[in-house]
């Protein structure tokens, strides 16, 4: 915790805005998060995780409800626990431990963070260099460690390559990403109406489907048939809705995407998140697993070690080899951004760049174990065991602290060095939470629930015999006294950065948008919709499939290129803040 925050002295504007609330006027509307959550929820573990389900023995109708269920309950909880608080405090999770749990909490909570967000960013290079490895025709990594020296060179590589952007270049792989949204939504979606008649050519021999029955009854019997990668009888809806609800615990009870929806204009932005899970953690998880199901039957393999470079490939042709290398740096690169500004947390001494690349070389480690990537689904799960707790905690002093007239910054008011009962409140619920885990009590996936409510119930009674519900009314006073100067700084950021956004209505930007919009998206939604009912027999299938790989190859090439164009107009009219023609012309 910085001293000048401790202390409330020294001028508000040296402090880091990181460790300021949110000003009101760089707040972000609905549009904002929908696009957001849209890009950061539609990447590489997509594969993997759809896939997964597959090799676990959920059925087609499990899948169908439990998902739909389960990113409900995520989306539900974004909106519920995560966005109020985020709101309310205009802080990130990161800030708000320093400010209120002290620093040993705030140590141990970045050095765990840093272990997930290492094991992320590990596991989509290794997806990335799947792809590329079949460029270069090496074996696929069926095991858990590498079995080629060609393939870890790759993944090195790809690893030494993704540091080398979060060490320098983040922003620019940021604006990237945000651009990639649309393509990959369609790419995903299209990867799985290609594959679908060879699937029912196998099952019926023809390569059409009739109505939405044919597709539940090729599902379940090709892909989501109930039995798991062992021949035994696999999950049920539970621990499908459980999977999906906990995929990203540490985001929402963990309370972790407080640093995005801290710019919510409104808690109920926290809805916007639906466009990640409906999208990318629906219908792009059973797509995948559509996809991956096809690829295993053409490799005669096991889907629960076919390579997302290969599903790609199959599905998508060139185009696929594109798909995964961009949605796995994509995902890669901010978490080990996260990762060493989580690390540079721990070691505050140290910069961040050469904190960045010390967990960049256990990441270019890591990226060479297939394990990592294919285990995505528990490393999620018990990611989120170990960082719910400090949701819980974070809960109880927002929402329960208040109604019971208890201090909601009394760690702060009474001037401790660190919260212990945060502390031993931690300690308790990873005791609590693992140990059901070895019990084997109740199922993985669901031991969030009773951590999260054994964190709330612990803190609560903790903090109230350390000193919670009383009264301190010289530091209340000077809390009081510097959110009115935070105030008064803010209201001349407004002044100074009020700009009111440019329309770019100019006749070159409309046909640079219709050009990546039509061929970009367009045509290659319209090529797979071919495939998949204009191919009566298996020969017209692969012409038309032929087709779309040739052509959506090159509508990636012109979507890249015109996205990227419109983007940098946009950004250069804000700049200027006046219309691009206007612009152009002055020069």
């Amino acid at each position: 915790m910085t001293d000048n925050i401790r202390d409330h002295q020294g001028a508000i504007a040296e402090i880091d805005d990181e460790q300021l609330p949110v000003p009101r006027h760089r707040l972000h509307g609905a549009t904002h998060f929908l696009g957001l959550y849209g890009s950061e929820h539609v990447a590489a573990t997509e594969f993997v995780i759809g896939a997964a389900f597959v090799a676990m023995g959920a059925t087609i109708q499990d899948i169908l409800v439990g998902l739909l269920i389960g990113n409900t309950l995520a989306a539900i909880s974004f909106w519920l626990i995560t966005a109020p608080i985020a709101v309310k405090t205009r802080l990130s999770l990161y800030t708000y431990i320093e400010h209120n749990m002290g620093d040993m909490v705030s140590r141990l909570y970045n050095g765990a963070n840093v272990l997930i967000f290492v094991a992320i960013s590990a596991a989509m290079i290794t997806v990335s260099a799947t792809a590329v490895r079949a460029l270069f025709d090496i074996p696929p990594q069926t095991d858990p460690y590498p079995t080629s020296l060609y393939f870890v060179i790759i993944a090195a590589s790809a690893s030494v390559i993704a540091v080398l952007v979060a060490y320098h270049g983040f922003n620019l792989v940021a604006e990237f990403a945000t651009i990639c949204t649309p393509w990959l939504m369609v790419m995903f979606t299209a990867g799985g109406m290609v594959l679908i008649p060879s699937l029912n050519e196998t099952l019926t021999g023809y390569t059409t489907l009739a109505s939405f029955s044919d597709f539940i009854s090729l599902a379940g019997t090709t892909v989501f048939t109930g039995i798991n990668a062992e021949g035994e009888p696999g999950i049920g809806l539970v621990e499908v809705i459980g999977f999906a609800w906990a995929a990203n615990t540490f985001a929402h009870f963990g309370l972790v995407d407080m640093a995005l929806l801290r710019y919510a204009k409104k808690s109920i932005y926290g809805l916007c998140t639906a466009t990640g899970m409906m999208f990318g953690h629906y219908i792009a998880w059973i797509s995948a697993a559509l996809m991956g199901a096809a690829t295993a039957s053409i490799m005669k393999l096991s889907i629960a070690v076919v390579s997302p470079g290969d599903v790609a490939y199959y599905a998508l042709g060139a185009t696929g080899f594109v798909i995964v290398v961009i949605a796995g740096w994509t995902t890669a690169n901010p978490n080990l951004y996260r990762a060493g500004l989580a690390a540079q947390a721990v070691f505050p001494t140290i910069a961040r760049q050469k904190v960045t690349l010390a967990v960049g070389a256990v990441v270019v480690i890591g990226s060479c174990f297939p394990f990592i990537y294919r285990q995505i689904l528990p490393i999620l799960a018990y990611a989120g065991l170990v960082l719910v707790p400090i949701g819980g905690i974070v809960f109880a002093e927002q929402h329960i602290f208040p109604r019971l007239g208890y201090k909601t910054n009394w760690h702060r008011l009474k001037g401790l060095k660190d919260n212990k009962p945060a502390l031993l409140t931690w300690a308790i619920c990873l005791v609590f939470g693992f140990g059901l885990d070895a019990l084997g009590i109740i199922y993985f996936v669901y031991l969030f629930l009773p951590t999260w409510v054994v964190a709330i119930v612990c803190y609560t009674l903790l903090a109230k015999a350390a000193g919670a519900d009383k009264s301190y009314p010289e530091a209340e006073q000077r809390e009081q006294e510097f959110d009115n100067r935070v105030k008064q700084y803010h209201a001349r950021l407004a002044a100074e950065e009020n700009q009111v956004p440019v329309k770019d209505s100019s006749a070159l930007t409309k046909i640079i948008r219709a050009v990546w919009i039509i061929i970009g998206l367009i045509v290659p939604a319209v090529l797979a919709w071919r495939v998949l009912f204009n191919s009566p027999d298996l020969y017209e299938y692969y012409v038309n499939r032929e087709v779309f790989y040739d052509v959506t190859i090159w509508c990636t090439l012109v979507y890249f290129v015109f996205a990227w164009w419109d983007l940098q107009r946009s950004k250069a009219l804000q700049r200027a803040g006046q219309p691009a023609d206007v612009a152009v012309a002055a020069k």
